[in-house]
């Protein structure tokens, strides 16, 4: 069968139980061969069950089997905070665009509005209207229905600003009721997401405990929410003979279209987990920003070897999987020292 969507997920999982051979075909296999059996392009279910069963007899094919319990549902928390995430990423937009027309000045204030401070200024005072009458203590009064420490010379500080831009702002004042009522819903829509997030952290934490492989990426220095997604995409890594079978997983593969004396430009397949692949890439950037390991392989990448350096960490995304494999295979956690860094090149 196709593994497309949820669709074939009970029937697969059902065959399984009952001691059938299940296999996969990827879609992408299926709709490049539609053409080779009558060189049209219709589709059909009959013409797809029977294109499905030829590349199937020449063996472009892949077995289904179920991860252990634990993977599935690292899997499944890990789609639904994929979710949140971006209703969380889609709320915190539309906020700024509503500051954006009611108040442009407030960033000038406070660069991150999602900061407590912040918050508790949208409640109580969300338009120049609200503040511009206002004295400062009267403002540090207003926050500490929301915050404990509100005042201190940081809130005098703010609140004084705050007010000064309220009376010179150019901001929007038509329709102000309907448009305050709109942002108090977007920030009680915000904060109730950002707890289901908060929620679903703690209960990744608590599955990654079970698993202890999960202590071994740990090792390396990548975070909660990169080792959960690494492991929810690929599910038991010890069932990867190399770092490469990772990549293949991730689409992090590499592409090339030559032809004669024609060389095209190499590109990523990105034929797999696109959740996986995105973690990795930020797991890389994280490593080279933070541990001094990768951080000197990126230099010397950079600097001597002469490449780009979106390159370099492509490169390096590349030894972060052979690395991950490598120690869950000998299951040991990561040493620096077996890591070929340029100092042991110079060294030798």
């Amino acid at each position: 069968m196709e593994p497309t969507g949820h669709y074939g997920y009970n029937l697969a999982n059902w065959l399984a139980s009952k001691g059938n051979s299940v296999v996969m075909v990827n879609p992408a296999t299926t709709k490049r061969n539609k053409e080779n059996r009558d060189n049209s392009p219709s589709k059909s279910d009959p013409k797809d069950a029977l294109v499905i069963a030829d590349v199937i007899s020449r063996g472009y094919y892949y077995e289904y089997s179920r991860q252990a319990i634990v993977f599935q549902r690292l899997q499944t928390i890990m789609s639904d905070r994929e979710y949140w995430v971006t209703n969380s990423v889609r709320l915190q937009n539309r906020i700024i665009r509503w500051l954006d027309i009611r108040f442009p000045e407030y960033f000038s204030v406070f660069k991150d509005w999602t900061c407590k401070r912040s918050v508790a200024t949208l409640k109580e005072f969300p338009s120049p209207q609200d503040l511009e009458s206002l004295s400062v203590p009267e403002v540090i009064t207003g926050w500490r229905e929301h915050m404990k420490r509100a005042g201190g010379s940081t809130g005098m500080q703010k609140a004084a600003e705050l007010i000064a831009h309220a009376k010179n702002s150019i901001g929007e004042t038509t329709a102000l009721i309907e448009a305050k009522q709109d942002l108090q819903w977007l920030l009680q829509d915000f904060e109730r997401v950002a707890e289901i997030l908060e929620r679903i952290e703690k209960d990744i934490q608590v599955l990654l405990s079970e698993i202890p492989i999960a202590g071994h990426l740990r090792s390396i220095g990548l975070g909660t929410i990169c080792i959960a997604a690494i492991l929810s995409g690929a599910g038991d890594l010890r069932q990867y003979a190399h770092g490469n079978q990772l990549l293949r997983k991730a689409g992090l593969n590499l592409a090339e279209s030559t032809s004669g004396k024609r060389k095209g430009q190499i590109v990523l397949s990105k034929r797999g987990d696109a959740t996986m692949r995105k973690y990795l890439y930020l797991a890389t950037l994280q490593l080279v920003g933070n541990h001094p390991v990768f951080r000197q392989l990126h230099e010397n990448n950079v600097q001597v070897k002469q490449m780009k350096k979106q390159q370099s960490v492509f490169k390096l995304l590349g030894k972060l999987a052979r690395i991950i494999i490598g120690i869950v295979q000998r299951g040991e956690a990561f040493s620096p020292e077996k890591v070929t860094t340029p100092t042991c090149i110079q060294a030798a």
